[in-house]
């Protein structure tokens, strides 16, 4: 049979959700815990991967299985064997012809700021200091460039491995409560550092530093030498994966509480 997961995650200690030699990840620790509660060896296909130091509130998984269990001892029987920095949300199902990376309709990430003068010693490794100001209106508009079906060579990292740099985004979103600024995006599918690298341009926008038009004559020029860093990855999470309907799979109030 074939399981689906929701799996949560802290990134900080992880190098990345991929199986690596001689690596902490996420995906090792969650194969050895499914293989010890399967008792087989289980192999995972996630529906995207995370970069070391980035966090998941709902990352997708599939697993296929010759053990027969309930939804609830998957659960329980993960997370006692999980380490305390991942966490299994629910276990259903599914038909086999669900795969958690090809029949995703669209994933959603949020990127967190932490913008004041002084720094957090609690969202430390949750959010991205920065404590100059920035003006997320400036942000906003910049980003409302970016949305729609783009060419976003110059949004993409050097060693992504994706086929084509045509990607159709749904919504940028900026809202700012408080200290924190959150920036929603929301994609079929992302580039390499996509996300990161779209708050690395909108940043020295909302600083003053460029213009909001700058956003297009980055997108333009279809080179990432002409963008901004690649922001730091403690922002970043993965925070929810839509599928179709039919399979039925549960939903979860995915965003962090930051205020």
């Amino acid at each position: 049979m074939r399981v689906a997961l929701g799996v949560e995650y802290d990134g900080t200690n992880h190098a990345g959700w991929q199986v690596q030699p001689s690596q902490r990840t996420v995906q090792g620790c969650l194969e050895e815990a499914l293989s010890q509660v399967a008792n087989h060896q289980v192999k995972t296909v996630a529906a995207g991967r995370t970069d070391s130091g980035v966090h998941a509130l709902q990352q997708v998984v599939h697993f296929d299985t010759t053990s027969v269990r309930s939804e609830r001892s998957w659960i329980l029987g993960l997370n006692s064997n999980l380490p305390s920095d991942i966490n299994i949300v629910w276990a259903s199902p599914v038909d086999n012809d669900f795969s958690a990376r090809f029949s995703a309709l669209n994933r959603s990430y949020r990127y967190l700021i932490f913008n004041r003068v002084g720094r957090s010693a609690i969202h430390e490794k949750r959010m991205w200091w920065l404590f100059g100001p920035l003006d997320e209106l400036r942000m906003q508009a910049a980003a409302d460039l970016l949305v729609g079906h783009h060419d976003f060579s110059a949004f993409r990292a050097k060693l992504c491995q994706a086929h084509s740099p045509i990607k159709t985004v749904e919504k940028i979103q900026v809202i700012r409560q408080g200290n924190c600024i959150a920036i929603d995006v929301k994609a079929q599918s992302f580039l390499h550092h996509m996300v990161r690298n779209i708050v690395g341009v909108l940043v020295p926008i909302g600083q003053g530093i460029q213009p909001v038009s700058w956003a297009k004559t980055v997108l333009d020029s279809r080179d990432r030498g002409q963008g901004g860093i690649t922001s730091a990855p403690e922002g970043l999470y993965l925070v929810n994966v839509e599928y179709p309907e039919k399979y039925k799979l549960p939903t979860v109030s995915a965003f962090p509480v930051v205020w």
